[in-house]
């Protein structure tokens, strides 16, 4: 899979623009950490070229210089012995030597433009790759951190129901041993209306303690 068609396309990205579209962004990140490594070694590896083409430019218009400048000496030679004619000569062939120098040193200054263009790019891209792996790193401990408190927040939900269920049977209990002890009392004997209306008051006040747990309870649940 490609992600960018040019080493532009990787200098003017908008990583940013690039994850929050994706819908695997761990994915979409690793994919973009590879191109951008390989046409790293690729732009390093034309760059490697320029270098030597360069270099080998340099040396030619020395050579050049060089030949131009004995061409120039031997005229004055040529002139020295009253050799006019030879002079000439030796001068025609430094024109000729000096315009092939002259074209080259164009050639170079081209091949040096060149050059620095490749090294700002280098520079463009070691950065965006480097931009890219921090956004790898972080977008990994992102999902840590979510996992983390996905982990944390379901262990909290789970103590806190348990914890809401031993009340509410623990208000079950306390409910059947006040309905033993009011029943035990009625054995063998009638109630009176002052016991009865104990009873009345007793029991309303567990069964409403035991509605509001459930209440909360189901609160609970349906967050």
């Amino acid at each position: 899979m490609s992600i960018f068609s040019r080493l532009t396309d990787i200098i003017q990205s908008n990583l940013n623009s690039l994850l929050d579209r994706a819908e695997e962004p761990e994915k979409l990140i690793r994919l973009i950490i590879q191109e951008m490594e390989d046409t790293l070694i690729e732009v390093r590896s034309s760059t490697v070229k320029i270098i030597a083409e360069k270099k080998e430019i340099e040396r030619r218009v020395a050579d050049l210089r060089r030949e131009r400048d004995e061409w120039e000496r031997k005229a004055e030679i040529a002139l020295t012995h009253n050799r006019e004619d030879l002079a000439k000569e030796c001068l025609l062939a430094k024109s000729k030597i000096a315009e092939q120098a002259d074209t080259l040193t164009e050639q170079l200054i081209h091949v040096e433009a060149a050059l620095a263009k490749a090294n700002d790019d280098l520079g463009r891209l070691q950065a965006k790759l480097t931009d890219a792996k921090t956004r790898e790193k972080a977008l990994a401990a992102r999902a840590q951190t979510a996992a983390n408190r996905v982990k944390v927040r379901s262990t909290l939900h789970d103590e806190r129901i348990n914890e809401a269920l031993q009340r509410f049977e623990q208000v079950e209990r306390n409910l059947d041993e006040l309905e033993g002890r009011v029943e035990s009392y009625d054995l063998g004997r009638a109630r009176n209306l002052t016991e009865e209306i104990a009873e009345l008051e007793a029991t309303h006040k567990v069964e409403g303690e035991l509605a509001a747990l459930k209440a909360r309870i189901a609160a609970r649940r349906g967050s």
